[in-house]
């Protein structure tokens, strides 16, 4: 009887260890996992990527993904930039990006990169999902997401933001457009998006008024829009950082939301959407938190599922820092983003 006892009490020890080791692995994962609750999205896989050191994509992203996931069903993967050596949420770490694997299986992938040097390995994933004729989603920096100055010998080298050939890199042969100036005056001008000129019925702008959109970000300055580009939303430069303030004169309306498509090696036609607002502070604004799940759906192709105002309070705490290079919160991990 005592010897049954004595292996029963082991055995308990022995599982507690193992089941206090495995939540310290997961707890440890260099990513983070929303399940969807119940709505339109369950079933869908997005899998969004914040790695740009200067507009807080790393607090925009989780926010968004709850939002996706509390609010309308989809099961989100946020990839943060994670410094190798502690495993914290590190924007200047440029070369690294766990669970870029989770491609191989998402129905949509949602960019908001600047700069990236990544490895050959990971970056044939992204290339991989990019080609693969699935649906994109590019935020502010993502029209110039990559910078290859250590591996000029990269075969993905090419896809730099300043590239000959493809001319203009990944950002102007995907987005249509890659980095070119500020139009609005940085930190000194913000943005309100009108919603363009025929594209009233549009989807993705469904449930949103002229004024809706506002943010913090300024305009950002273009060449000419590549390829199918139809823009959605005009960006109005307002001579202030309040929503109320006056349009400048002397700045004409600048496309900051369109569509596009893309098809790569797959011989599909990708859906794309990109939007050169972003700036962490955008989010707080309801009328730009619709268009970002509205483009969501329209993606993925599910349009006829976007209601006539989609449901986009934030969940949870939302402070992000103010933008600015190495001015993201210090010491954070994937699981601080946990919802409570």
């Amino acid at each position: 009887m005592h010897t049954i006892r004595r292996r029963s009490a082991v055995f308990a020890a022995v599982t507690l260890l193992a089941g206090l080791l495995c939540g310290q692995v997961a707890a440890q994962e260099p990513w983070i996992v929303f399940d969807g609750y119940d709505g339109p999205g369950k079933g869908k896989h997005i899998v969004l990527l914040a790695g740009d050191d200067e507009y807080r994509s790393e607090e925009l992203i989780p926010q968004l993904a709850k939002i996706l996931a509390v609010h309308h069903g989809f099961k989100c993967t946020v990839l943060f930039a994670i410094n190798k050596e502690n495993g914290t949420i590190d924007p200047t770490t440029c070369d690294n990006i766990p669970g870029l694997q989770f491609l191989k299986d998402a129905d949509l992938m949602v960019m908001f990169l600047r700069f990236r040097e990544l490895p050959d390995e990971k970056m044939k994933l992204i290339m991989d999902y990019t080609n693969s004729g699935k649906p994109i989603i590019a935020l502010r920096t993502s029209t110039h997401p990559f910078n290859y100055t250590e591996h000029k010998d990269s075969p993905y080298a090419k896809y730099s933001f300043q590239s000959k050939d493809p001319a203009g890199g990944y950002g102007r042969l995907i987005f249509g457009e890659t980095w070119v100036t500020h139009y609005g005056q940085h930190q000194r001008e913000s943005t309100r998006g009108l919603v363009a000129k025929g594209m009233e019925n549009h989807p993705i702008v469904r449930g949103i008024k002229d004024g809706d959109i506002w943010g913090p970000s300024d305009v950002y300055g273009l060449t000419t829009l590549q390829g199918d580009c139809k823009p959605v939303v005009m960006g109005q430069v307002l001579v202030g950082m309040n929503p109320d303030d006056k349009p400048r004169a002397d700045r004409e309306l600048v496309p900051v939301a369109w569509t596009k498509s893309y098809t790569g090696d797959a011989g599909k036609a990708a859906r794309i959407f990109v939007t050169t607002m972003g700036h962490a502070g955008d989010l707080k604004s309801e009328g730009f938190r619709r268009l970002l799940v509205n483009a969501c759906y329209w993606c993925l192709g599910m349009e006829e599922k976007i209601p006539a105002t989609s449901k986009v309070d934030l969940v949870g705490e939302y402070d992000p820092n103010a933008i600015g290079m190495n001015g993201h919160k210090k010491g954070l991990k994937p699981s601080d983003h946990k919802m409570k």
